[in-house]
Formats: C-alpha cells, structure tokens, sequence
C-alpha cells in the first residue's frame, strides 16, 4: 500500500511539474522538434480585396523571424522556394473579407466609420504531408473612421487591414508556440 501511496504522490508531482505552464518563450510548441525551417508561400485568397494576402503573409513571415527560431523560407512569385524545401509549409487562405458601415454621422447621414472583418484558414504540414497544425476559422476585426472631408480624404482601409494583419501573425505565432500540450 505504502508503494502505491509513494508511486501515486511521485506520479502526481510529476505531472504537476511538467504540466503547470511554466516554460521558456518558445519552448512550448505544436510542431515536433526536427522542424528547422518552415516554408511560407504567399497566402490564397478568395475574395476581390487588394493585397490582402500578401499584407497576412508579410505578417506571419515577420512574426516568425522575429519570434521564433526557425529559419523562414519566402516563395518567388512563381511559388518556388528556390530549390530549397522546408521541413514544414504553413500555408494560408483568406477565406472572407467584408467592409460594413459601423455607425453614422447623425447630420450628414453619411458613414463615420466601417468595420473590417477578416476571416483566414492556416494550416501547417510536415514535410511527410502529415497535419502540423490547422485553424478554419480566423476571425479579426478592425474598426476605421471615415473621412467627411473629401479634400483630406486618406483611404483607411488597407491600413485597418495591416493592423489585422499584424494581430492575426501574433496570435497565430502565439498559437503555434506557446500553446500549453
């Protein structure tokens, strides 16, 4: 009994140590150990908004050099990595983009600000084409203000869009690494 007693209080401190979340930015991962470099081609789309994909890609390519120890290869425009593979491919779709007026100038009537939604799918595979890592449903917002004054009028709209971009490659990032097991 005594043994049981000692085996089971080992066993539970064990998995109290390894299991509590205390671990070094970037040592707890989703992707085994034997990934080095991860391919990141330019991300699909499917739907009519401009750079969208690349604005995502550029994101998720910076995230990754700045956050993470893998080395990152970048496709050329034809979608090669120049001869070099990956042991991982994360790949992107930006699944749906809508721009919706948000709320209205109560004395003009026009729009005073739209919000931005963005929904993206991402999904890493490992060189053998067995799933990494797969998320169908990213979904970000982004409110923007209008401009009233046609004079000064900047478009807001790309910029609203380079913020998602910038949330969506920290919390996928994020997501890949620091994900408790």
């Amino acid at each position: 009994m005594a043994k049981k007693s000692l085996l089971a209080a080992v066993g539970a401190a064990l998995l109290m140590i390894t299991g509590c979340g205390y671990h070094q930015v970037g040592a707890a991962t989703r992707l085994p150990a034997g990934v080095q470099t991860i391919a990141v081609p330019v991300f699909r789309t499917k739907v009519q908004s401009y750079r969208t994909e690349s604005v995502f890609t550029e994101a998720v390519v910076r995230e990754l050099n700045t956050r993470t120890r893998y080395r990152v290869l970048t496709s050329s425009g034809d979608g090669t990595f120049d001869g070099a593979e990956g042991d991982a491919v994360l790949r992107g779709t930006i699944e749906q983009e809508t721009v919706a007026p948000l709320t209205y100038d109560p004395n003009s009537g026009q729009t005073s600000s739209y919000l931005v939604t963005i929904v993206a799918s991402v999904e890493v595979k490992g060189r053998d084409g067995h799933v990494l890592y797969r998320n169908n449903a990213f979904g970000w917002h982004e409110q923007y203000q209008s401009t009233q004054d046609l004079s000064s009028f900047v478009q807001e709209d790309s910029a609203a869009v380079r913020r998602i971009g910038h949330d969506f490659a920290q919390a996928l990032v994020s997501d890949l690494l620091e994900s408790f097991k």
